[in-house]
């Protein structure tokens, strides 16, 4: 007698699939505050937490070709996510730097890359108190 398998959590539809993953990289990402900045690598490893599957490549595929705003229709700030160098985008890369710099993300002295140390967010920490 064989132990019968849990129903999956998830769809097996591939399209389905794709865009349940989508929506929680994209969901993801509105979350970071200005002058903070995620690395694809941790927003996978974050999202592979509920749904088990993706990598960086995959964020980087979805938010290259996926759409400018999430599902509740909340603009993506695709310019805080970087690479594990904390290096936006090739072709973004000097629209990416001016968002980041207007916003205040600490950048390295030669202003190419984000100070991961200084700038990286994670989904449990409050949003910084402007009040202080």
């Amino acid at each position: 007698m064989t132990p019968t398998q849990p129903e999956p959590t998830h769809t097996e539809d591939p399209a389905a699939r794709a865009a349940e993953y989508e929506a929680a990289v994209l969901d993801l990402v509105t979350q970071i505050p200005e002058g903070r900045a995620m690395t694809y690598g941790l927003i996978a490893e974050i999202v592979a937490e509920t749904l088990h599957r993706g990598g960086p490549r995959q964020v980087g595929r979805v938010l290259s070709h996926g759409p400018t705003v999430n599902s509740a229709d909340v603009r993506v700030p695709w310019w805080r996510v970087v690479n594990a160098a904390g290096a936006p985008p090739t072709r973004l890369r000097e629209t990416a730097l001016e968002l980041l710099r207007t916003e205040g993300c600490p950048l390295t002295p030669d202003g190419q890359r984000v100070r991961l140390r200084q700038a990286v967010w994670f989904p449990e920490q409050a949003a910084p108190d402007d009040s202080a």
